[in-house]
């Protein structure tokens, strides 16, 4: 995959995308006396995974491997060509899944993707190339705003952050946001694997539907006797 055009095209398209974020989040004209009342507040969310809070350093990379807490992702990335990338270039925003939530991927698409063999190697590229946007986007420009935003894979993430106390990218929560690097990058900490639609492994990261309710057992006993 040749990254350099790729985050090139990435970061135009991200720059158009970013500012209809910005513009969905602003204030607007103050409503008239007899406006509808505004709708109750959400329900609060559930509680979030934690992890020990994270300290930017001097890149993304070097922010995630001095900290300890993502010593699966680390190794995913050591894999790729992403680390020159991610220690060379600014301001860059990364989604970082926990060691958690890579260890919560099914144990084949695991195994598929950690495989020592080029297929595997380019599969790992274009999923965490999928956790890249190639412009700085924090949480002020995701909190009460919807939409999606290039990636360095090319394929859009969707941002949601019209629950303010639950900031979303895809279906992954972000439990840790806004870790700052020395040098204009932000990390934001994630609970699950993103996965591109265009990846072949995207069915096998999709959850399993529920099960359907099993049906009432049929009456088998016998219609009581006529009576007369």
């Amino acid at each position: 995959m040749r990254l350099t055009t790729l985050f090139a095209t990435a970061a135009a398209a991200a720059l158009i995308v970013c500012p209809v974020l910005a513009v969905a989040q602003g204030g607007g004209a103050t409503p008239p006396a007899d406006a509808t009342p505004p709708a109750a507040a959400p329900p609060a969310a559930p509680a979030l995974p934690t992890i020990p809070k994270v300290t930017g350093g001097a890149t993304i990379y070097a922010t995630l491997k001095d900290s300890g807490q993502f010593t699966m992702l680390v190794k995913m990335l050591d894999s790729t060509s992403l680390p020159a990338y991610l220690q060379s270039y600014p301001n860059f925003t990364f989604f970082a899944p926990t060691d958690a939530a890579i260890n919560a991927l099914p144990a084949d698409l695991l195994a598929k993707l950690t495989a020592k063999n080029d297929t595997a190697a380019n599969q790992l590229q274009q999923i965490l190339a999928y956790h890249l946007i190639t412009v700085a986007v924090d949480s002020s420009k995701i909190r009460g705003a919807k939409g999606p935003v290039a990636t360095a894979e090319k394929s859009n993430v969707l941002l949601d952050g019209s629950n303010p106390a639950d900031l979303k990218v895809n279906d992954a929560d972000i439990i840790q946001s806004d870790i700052r690097t020395t040098n204009g990058g932000i990390i934001q900490v994630i609970d699950k694997v993103l996965i591109p639609p265009d990846s072949p492994y995207a069915p096998a990261a999709a959850p399993a539907p529920a099960a359907a309710p099993e049906p009432a057992p049929a009456d088998t006993a016998p219609p009581p006797a006529a009576t007369h």
